[in-house]
């Protein structure tokens, strides 16, 4: 068993501020016209606010190795359903 790691109340507001930072450069990001790279520029902010949030508040970054396989066997089912998801979806005539 993994001892247990207490991390300093600065360091989750630490990332609790990152977050907001985040969150509103994606609601900045909504009033820019930058094409097709606003969904792009979105997706990358939620990306790195679900791993700081899967690192930090859900403990991932201390946990056993088994967890880490599970998140990234979770990782790699997600993009498994996106990538058939697509896959269907580019398929159709009615998508130029």
């Amino acid at each position: 068993m993994p001892t247990d790691h207490i991390l300093p109340t600065r360091v989750y507001y630490t990332i609790f501020a990152i977050l907001l930072l985040c969150t509103y450069l994606t609601w900045q990001i909504a009033y820019f016209d930058l094409g097709r790279l606003n969904t792009v520029a979105a997706l990358g902010i939620a990306v790195v606010k679900a791993v700081l949030v899967v690192l930090f508040f859900m403990h991932a970054k201390y946990s056993t190795r088994l967890t880490w396989v599970v998140a990234i066997a979770g990782v790699f089912w997600l993009g498994m359903l996106l990538a058939l998801t697509m896959g269907d979806y580019l398929t159709r005539g009615w998508v130029n």
